[in-house]
């Protein structure tokens, strides 16, 4: 049973967070939480409200179906790979993201210092983008517009920004880094996620205020 002064963790996003492909233990929200307690700090099992193929839209519904409460100490999100890939616009991604990031903050007990940006990998260079003959360098071009529209949204929101791009781009030349379906990042690929996240979270919880006994669960705001 988690303790009161355990750090808490929300992980949002979709397949890269719920680790399409890999074992429970393998994801990278469970290995960072792994890697945290390594290091000393307490934590209890990250909750994750994420699922493969989902957009910016759809993962505010998926939010809305799973709202939880209470205060968190970290809150990651990690979101667009699915707009990129159905070709949705750029514009619209950043709107939606905004208001994503928006609530993600509000989970994080209005404090966006709490909150990390992750960046969405390139899968152009997957065996699958290849394969099926994708435009490789559009898809390159799409992914990083997408990635500079979240950074400059973290930016101005005071969040974190963590690229883990130029770690996803190993995966065409390293087949360790990429799962059986040749799409998705493998456990070793995650693991070195997780390395980088960790001193940006480590930090982060350092930052936190003490929760005060009797406190009201926090609820983000329906968006």
């Amino acid at each position: 049973m988690p303790h009161s002064s355990d750090v808490r963790i929300l992980a949002l996003g979709d397949s890269y967070t719920i680790g399409e492909g890999v074992a429970e233990s393998e994801r990278w929200p469970v290995r960072l939480t792994a890697m945290m307690r390594a290091a000393g700090t307490s934590v209890a099992e990250p909750i994750i409200i994420a699922r493969t193929g989902w957009t910016t839209d759809e993962l505010s519904a998926g939010i809305d179906e799973n709202l939880p409460t209470g205060a968190f100490d970290l809150v990651t999100l990690l979101i667009g790979v699915n707009n990129q890939y159905r070709g949705r616009s750029l514009d619209e991604y950043r709107q939606q993201f905004r208001a994503l990031l928006a609530r993600a903050v509000a989970f994080a007990g209005s404090r966006a210092s709490a909150v990390i940006v992750v960046s969405t990998p390139n899968w152009g260079l997957t065996p699958f983008a290849r394969e099926s003959g994708r435009d490789v360098d559009a898809i390159a071009r799409e992914i990083d517009a997408f990635n500079a529209a979240a950074r400059d949204e973290a930016a101005r929101a005071g969040a974190e920004f963590v690229d883990i791009t130029p770690i996803s781009r190993r995966g065409g030349a390293e087949p360790e880094m990429i799962a059986a379906d040749g799409l998705h990042p493998s456990a070793v690929m995650y693991e070195l996620w997780a390395r980088l996240l960790l001193p940006v979270a480590i930090e982060a919880v350092g930052r936190r205020q003490p929760a005060v006994d009797g406190e009201e669960p926090v609820q983000a705001a329906r968006r």
